[in-house]
């Protein structure tokens, strides 16, 4: 996630290059929770599952092999496309523990997850997506 101009002064200065260590040094360019890769498009259903094309089959939400076949109307009701950014985030949300084991490597999906339970008002705060804590259910996860 982007950093927003007025909680840039929470960040330190060499904070580009943290992040960067930790997306793509360390976590390889994946989601250190679900394994999505970096920039790539991925169809997922919705629900944290997704397909992962270099071993050509589904993983869950937690970055898992499925090992059970989807039926035909999971796939073709609710399949959807996303590109995937990732981003570094702070496991505790303080934004001055840099230290390595308190950052971690999030897509946009897993970030949005860690930061639900906190409600954080990062958001813009005026549509119903920000409003509502960013729309974010088990039910809803995608």
């Amino acid at each position: 996630m982007p950093i927003r101009p007025e909680h840039r002064f929470f960040y330190p200065i060499d904070w580009p290059q943290l992040s960067d260590a930790i997306r793509f040094r360390r976590a390889r360019g994946r989601c250190e929770e679900c394994a999505r890769p970096h920039l790539q498009r991925v169809f997922h259903l919705g629900d944290g599952r997704w397909w992962d094309a270099e071993i050509s089959g589904w993983r869950d939400g937690r970055g898992r092999r499925l090992r059970q076949r989807l039926r035909n109307e999971d796939l073709l009701a609710r399949i959807r496309i996303t590109k995937v950014v990732l981003a570094a985030a702070h496991r505790d949300h303080d934004t001055a523990n840099n230290e390595d084991t308190n950052l971690a490597a999030f897509c946009q999906r897993c970030h949005m997850l860690h930061d639900r339970d906190v409600g954080l008002p990062r958001f813009c705060g005026s549509c119903s997506f920000c409003v509502d804590g960013g729309g974010l259910t088990r039910a809803a996860e995608g």
